[in-house]
């Protein structure tokens, strides 16, 4: 992962997305969870960051993601709790140690690297929302991959519109 540390994720990420990763820690923490995944980052980034709620906003496909992960935080991903996020995607995979990053998935490990990569592509000198979504759904086994398609998304659609020239800003 590109920044593992706080000072280096601050500086490099947007203020809302160093936000949502600070709300993804707390409610992986809140959940039980040993790890970050990436539904508790999809969670947080749609809260935290306008920009990625807004490329959501499509005939109330964010009201459906937030519903998902809401039951998602009640009792819905029971099942993944306590269990490691891997990614099963073509993604390349990073890792720190057996587990991903320290208090990572490695799925979220590798998500939060794809956005440093899109950003650079771009031009950016930040990470922002955008950023990280598009690499969320560019991973279709992913957590927030599923969430987004229980929600009536589809996750490789999402991550193709986010890499139109329109959404480089």
């Amino acid at each position: 992962m590109p920044a593992t540390g706080r000072a280096e994720l601050e500086d490099g990420l947007t203020a809302e997305l160093m936000t949502a990763v600070t709300g993804a820690r707390r409610r992986a923490l809140r959940d039980g969870d040993r790890q970050i995944d990436t539904a508790h980052l999809l969670h947080s980034l749609v809260e935290a960051d306008p920009e990625t709620a807004a490329a959501l906003d499509e005939d109330d496909r964010l009201a459906r993601v937030l519903g998902y992960l809401v039951q998602r935080s009640i009792g819905y991903g029971l099942r993944w709790q306590r269990a490691v996020e891997e990614t099963g995607s073509a993604l390349p995979v990073v890792r720190g140690g057996e587990n991903g990053a320290a208090g990572w998935s490695p799925a979220a490990a590798t998500a939060l690297a794809g956005a440093f990569e899109r950003a650079a592509r771009r031009g950016g000198r930040r990470v922002r929302g955008l950023d990280l979504l598009a690499a969320l759904a560019a991973d279709p086994d992913s957590r927030a991959a599923e969430v987004l398609r229980r929600a009536g998304v589809d996750p490789l659609a999402l991550a193709a519109r986010i890499e139109e020239p329109s959404q480089q800003v």
